[in-house]
Order: structure tokens, then sequence, then C-alpha cells
């Protein structure tokens, strides 16, 4: 039987089946899900753990072994198998076939697995597992679904916030679901109980230690100079390379300038990203950009990164850092326009 990971607090109320496998698809999911699990065992009396790590040179021979050999006490057993590689290879796939035998009322037997492709989830000894056993699916949650997720989250330590507030956090995060996590905890940390307030959510989110060099190029492109400014200086404060900074933000020029020519030619926007190796939210932020960008004002801002470029080696006058913030001011000012920069 298999059953998505958000259905298991429902699942355990029916009780522990001897045998589980866990498919973790998302991390964090599967990460909380076994957590789950193991608490719930240890609650219904499975009080002795064992845990089997498939790695080069695992001995298979070891596995019927934990699950046939009893406490000294007489307690009920967890045995936990984990196979990070997912890949149990010829001895393990003939021992995973069988293993539903081997489960029993006293012992449980815990399986994690990694996401698994196509495939491998049609051999014989997944299939096998999935007969015999209960397989939690800890399944992606699509950005559409990860603002319902996030208040979801935050209802569990009592906090609510608007759906402006939950978009906010959406477009942080860009689907990352570790790193939504962090940040649920950290409001809950920072806020007491209730609304919370869309200005305190932001400050707080936005106030990190580390600023981010590719923050600072998407930050130029879309035109957003507040971020612009708060991040560069955040980067020079923190003594991050210039030189490093200069290509996050030329890499971004480049892409940018490669999908204006394509379309002033008439080529496909997809084409012109698998050309230059443009994918994700990349892509989709870039494309996005196309139509409200100018080609003249892209060819300028690359003009005057080469300024920074020379200022950086020595080879023209001034301070680099501040002629990058000029970058972004004057594209700032000229986005959607023809302006040309001051070079």
């Amino acid at each position: 039987m298999r059953l998505p990971s958000e259905k298991l607090e429902s699942i355990l109320r029916r009780g522990l089946q001897p045998l589980i496998i866990v498919l973790g698809e998302e991390p964090l999911l599967a990460f909380e899900a076994l957590d789950t699990l193991r608490k719930a065992a240890h609650q219904q009396g499975y009080t002795t753990r064992e845990v089997l790590t498939v790695e080069p040179g695992f001995e298979w021979g070891s596995l019927p072994f934990a699950c046939n050999s009893s406490s000294l006490f007489g307690d009920k057993k967890l045995v936990e198998l984990r196979i990070p590689s997912g890949k149990p290879g010829a001895e393990g796939a003939r021992h995973l076939e069988t293993l539903g035998q081997l489960s029993s009322q006293d012992t449980l037997i815990l399986i994690s697995l990694p996401a698994l492709d196509y495939r491998t989830q049609q051999s014989v000894w997944f299939k096998a597992l999935e007969s015999t056993g209960l397989m939690i699916v800890a399944m992606p949650v699509t950005r559409d679904r990860l603002p319902a997720w996030i208040a979801h989250r935050l209802a569990l330590q009592q906090q609510k916030a608007t759906p402006e507030t939950l978009a906010f956090l959406t477009g942080r995060v860009e689907g990352h679901l570790l790193a939504a996590h962090q940040e649920i905890l950290k409001l809950g940390l920072l806020f007491p109980p209730g609304i919370l307030s869309p200005d305190a959510v932001r400050d707080a989110v936005l106030n990190v230690a580390r600023h981010d060099i590719h923050d600072l190029a998407s930050a130029l492109i879309t035109g957003d100079l507040a971020r612009f400014v708060r991040t560069l200086r955040g980067l020079q404060a923190e003594g991050e390379a210039l030189p490093l900074v200069l290509w996050a933000i030329v890499e971004d020029l480049r892409a940018l300038n490669h999908l204006i020519t394509a379309q002033r030619n008439r080529r496909s926007l997809s084409a012109a990203c698998r050309e230059a190796r443009i994918w994700g939210p990349r892509q989709k932020l870039l494309e996005s950009l196309v139509a409200r960008t100018s080609p003249g004002l892209c060819e300028a801002a690359l003009v005057m990164a080469a300024r920074v470029d020379r200022t950086i080696k020595g080879v023209e006058d001034g301070d680099p850092w501040d002629t990058l913030l000029a970058l972004g001011l004057q594209w700032g000012k000229g986005s959607g326009s023809d302006l040309k920069l001051e070079v």
C-alpha cells in the first residue's frame, strides 16, 4: 500500500504495520516521517532499536539475523534499514523480496529509501516491498501548494500570516522546503503567537548575516534598487571578493542580453535558454524580463561592468564598489527604456 506522508498521523491512529517503507522524494518530509515513526514505535513498546546502513561491503546476512534475534529482556524491536543509494544490488534485492516474511508482532522493520526513478520502482524487490508493507511517500510540495504548507506550519506554532506575507515567504525560499522550514522556525522564536506583521516578517527574513551574490544579480536585473543597494553594501561589509560579485552580475546580464537578441531575431526563447544553459527559476525570471528590457540598456550595462573590471585590476581609477553601485542605480533608472548609461 502506498500513501502520502501527510496522511501519516491518521495512519498511525490505526496502529503500526510490521513492515514500513519511507520513500523520500522530499528529504525534509522523509526525515520528519521517519522521526514520527520512530517515536510512535517507542510509544508502542518497540524499545530496542538496531540500525543497519547499506554501504559498500554491507553484509546482507546481518538483516535476517537482526530481525530474528530477540532482546535479552524480551522487548519488542525496531530494525531500521537505511539504503541511501536506493540500489541494494543483486544480493540485497533477494533479501528485500522476502523481507515481509521476517516481520512479526515483536519486530518492526522500517526501511528508508531516497527518490527512485521509474525503472527502479518497477523492479521485483521494490514491488515486493510495496505489496507486503506500508509505503509512505514523502512527495515534494509544489510551489502552488507552498503557501498553504507554510500557513499550516505556522499554525502549529500558533501563528498566522496574511496571503501577502505567505506569498513573500514563498518567493523568498524559491521552493526549497528546508529553507522554508528554517524561516518558519525563526519566526516562531522571534514573534509571539498571533497574526504576524508583514513588515516584521520581511525584516526578519531579509535581515540575515550572509548576503547572497546571486540575490544581488536578481535584484539588479529586476530593478529592485532597494534590495540591490542593501545586498551590495552587505557583501562589501562582509568582505566578499569583488570579482566574484561582478561575475554573478555579468552572468545574468549576458544571459538576459542573449535572450533579448534571440527574440529580436525571432528565435525560440526555450532554444536560446538551452544554448546558454539557463534553466529552472532563473530561466523563468529571465524570460519574463525580455519583453520589458531594452537591448541598449543591457549592452550599456555590460560596458559599465567592464569598467568595474578595469578598476578592480587597477587599470582605471576609481572605487569598483562605487562604480558597481552606479551601474545598479543607472540600470534602475533606465529599466524598460533606451536610456544609456554614463560610461
